[in-house]
């Protein structure tokens, strides 16, 4: 959510950035919410007149009925009343218009970062960097179920029989291969020196608004029924939530916090859930990567998050490329966004398998995370986050980027005191 007071001195720059996000519908929002303010500030400043008249006055009728002036101070107290009566109107007015432009300030997009590229959508997202060779076995790879399925290491059909599509049981060394590769990325950030956390998996409106747009939340989120309550689709809305209304001592920060969790996601607007594939599912777990830091901090911090992700996927000797998203791409509340995209030698292309993003104080604004300076002055935090590995997705290219040609699956180094063996041997 943007500053309002510059969105009133600079309306044409944000109505620009409207325009490069190609939210032309979204124009007509900065006048409005401009308006409304104006109107607000001024009912404002009459609701606090009126408070002093009737605070002066009321003092009067005492004044007046000492001196014997019944008639005085009857006539004062119907001025009062009066006042009273115009408080309560305007007061209402007051709240409505606050809640209206706060309304259109959460559909207002963030500024993007001048580096963004200009695009509609992610077909015009821009390659930045590519990192480990692309191969191609000189055997057929074959899809990633039937591949687990070969190692006896899926069921699809029992998960579609208990919940529907879009979910799976994972098992036998399929499972234990899942949740090694979890506890070595949980275990690769707390080497670099990011305190691990196991967040709340639901949490309240007020916060799935501080951390997403609407658009976000109504595409991703399940509500749950009669609660005040929404299962998370990634730990970064518990993790960023957990500093709603709160002042970080400066000399606190950055913040740099690793979770686990799992995700639930609707996927609405997936055309379709794969019935045979764990590329785009209901229910996934997930190491995720948050921090919160000084607004001149959060550039650098940028680069270092996705670079985790980058270093993390070398390490199990899958080639890895990142790509920038265009402003098309980029969802409201990001200033800028990074993909990391892994090889997938059946496919011979890449394919996203985490995203790191910088939201400036966008988070920070709507949820009241501020941060208190040396001098004394309070101002509002950046918030950044990135995946460190969303398992089972990342399983297609562990799979595929590690499978022999008798259909075993090789074990890199770094994940062999996870999973004590060097190999997934077909049984």
């Amino acid at each position: 959510m943007l500053d309002m007071k510059f969105v009133r001195t600079n309306p044409e720059i944000v109505k620009e950035n409207i325009k490069k996000k190609f939210q032309d519908d979204k124009l007509p929002l900065v006048d409005e919410v401009i308006a409304l303010d104006k109107e607000y500030r001024e009912t404002k400043v009459k609701c606090d007149d009126l408070r002093m008249q009737r605070k002066s006055k009321s003092k009067m009728i005492g004044g007046l009925m000492g001196k014997g002036d019944k008639e005085g101070a009857e006539a004062m107290k119907a001025e009062v009343s009066a006042i009273g009566d115009e408080l309560v109107r305007l007061e209402a007015r007051e709240e409505e218009l606050q809640k209206k432009v706060r309304e259109i300030m959460l559909v207002i997009p963030n500024i993007i970062d001048e580096s963004v590229p200009i695009g509609k959508d992610d077909s015009e997202n821009v390659e930045v960097e590519r990192f480990g060779d692309p191969f191609v076995p000189e055997f057929e790879v074959p899809y990633h179920v039937d591949i687990m399925e070969k190692l006896k290491g899926i069921d699809l059909d029992a998960a579609r029989k208990t919940s529907g599509n879009g979910f799976y049981y994972l098992c036998g060394d399929i499972a234990r291969l899942h949740s090694s590769i979890l506890s070595y990325a949980r275990d690769f950030m707390i080497d670099r020196g990011f305190t691990y956390y196991i967040p709340p998996f639901m949490i309240r409106s007020d916060v799935v608004t501080g951390v997403m747009s609407f658009a976000e939340m109504e595409g991703m989120m399940y509500k749950i029924e009669g609660e005040d309550l929404y299962l998370i689709g990634t730990s970064e809305h518990s993790m960023i939530g957990k500093f709603i209304d709160t002042i970080l001592p400066e000399e606190s920060l950055p913040q740099t916090l690793t979770s686990y969790s799992p995700c639930f996601r609707k996927e609405v607007g997936a055309h379709g859930i794969e019935e045979r594939g764990v590329y785009r599912i209901h229910q996934f777990e997930k190491q995720e990567m948050i921090v919160v830091c000084k607004p001149e901090e959060s550039k650098d911090w940028f680069k270092k998050l996705y670079n985790n992700t980058v270093d993390f996927f070398r390490s199990l000797d899958i080639p890895v490329r990142t790509l920038e998203c265009c402003s098309g791409d980029l969802a409201d509340l990001k200033v800028k966004s990074i993909d990391v995209e892994a090889w997938s030698p059946r496919q011979q292309k890449y394919f996203e398998v985490g995203s790191c993003s910088n939201l400036g104080d966008a988070q920070a604004r709507r949820l009241g995370i501020r941060v208190k300076g040396a001098d004394g002055q309070k101002y509002f935090a950046h918030t950044l986050n990135n995946t460190v590995v969303a398992p089972p997705r990342m399983l297609i290219a562990f799979l595929e980027n590690n499978l022999n040609e008798d259909g075993s699956i090789r074990i890199p180094e770094a994940l062999q005191r996870y999973m004590f063996t060097d190999k997934i041997a077909v049984k």
